[in-house]
């Protein structure tokens, strides 16, 4: 610009738009905003960034991060272990009498078979004719040991002695038996039989009782080692 003669310089003057525009800082946009919330929440839920942060705050307190167990976690625990424990127990129980009743069950039938074959041998001991006493002798020693086998072989021929002349005939009926003692298997058995006798002296029968103590070892094949009571069959009531 020309002014009496004179050419003022001219000064440029800013644009108020542009320069507001300069100098204020720009708005961040959506995007932005939205990408900054994505990695604060990624962070946040980061386990290991969690960690990190309690770790901060351990170092910071001086003092472990400590567990808490509500009462209703606490109850079913103690709840959990108690029915461990009583079901532990009824086995225990169950399993001790199921062993206790096996126990008892093969006791009993132990005993039933002692007395079986004791009650067998004292009917056959006691059952003789004297027409036939090879029969009777056989039976005396059967289901004995060897030692007792010998023993009673010798019995019955000295007995064959006394039979013959009286011509003694007897028959003879289980009454019962029972064992008496059982110690390491070797079980000792009374046994009772009813004897019906007749003989030259008298020829009706006559009804006595003979008893026999019976010695079994089950220990060797239920073989019978001692036998008492076998001269109570020639005595007549």
């Amino acid at each position: 610009m020309t002014i009496n003669g004179f050419e003022e310089p001219q000064t440029d003057i800013p644009d108020l738009d542009t320069a507001a525009s300069e100098t204020t800082p720009a708005e961040p946009t959506k995007a932005q905003d939205s990408a900054e919330t994505n990695e604060a929440n990624r962070k946040a839920g980061d386990p290991a960034n969690a960690e990190s942060k309690d770790a901060d705050t351990r170092a910071r307190t001086g003092r472990p991060r400590s567990v808490s167990l509500s009462l209703r976690s606490l109850v079913i625990g103690v709840v959990i272990v108690l029915l461990i424990a009583a079901v532990a127990t009824l086995g225990w129980l169950y399993i001790g009498a199921r062993d206790q009743l096996h126990a008892q069950a093969v006791q009993s039938a132990n005993d039933s078979h002692a007395e079986k074959i004791a009650l067998g041998y004292a009917v056959n001991a006691a059952t003789m004719d004297y027409k036939d006493l090879q029969t009777w002798k056989v039976k005396l020693v059967q289901g004995t040991s060897p030692e007792l086998n010998n023993k009673l072989t010798a019995a019955g021929t000295s007995m064959e002695q006394v039979l013959v002349p009286l011509q003694w005939s007897s028959s003879a009926r289980p009454l019962v038996a029972k064992v008496r003692s059982n110690t390491g298997g070797i079980y000792v058995v009374d046994c009772f039989v009813s004897v019906d006798t007749k003989t030259i002296q008298s020829p009706d029968p006559l009804q006595s009782t003979a008893t026999y103590s019976t010695t079994i070892d089950s220990n060797n094949n239920w073989l019978i080692t001692d036998v008492g009571g076998i001269g109570s069959a020639l005595q007549s009531k």
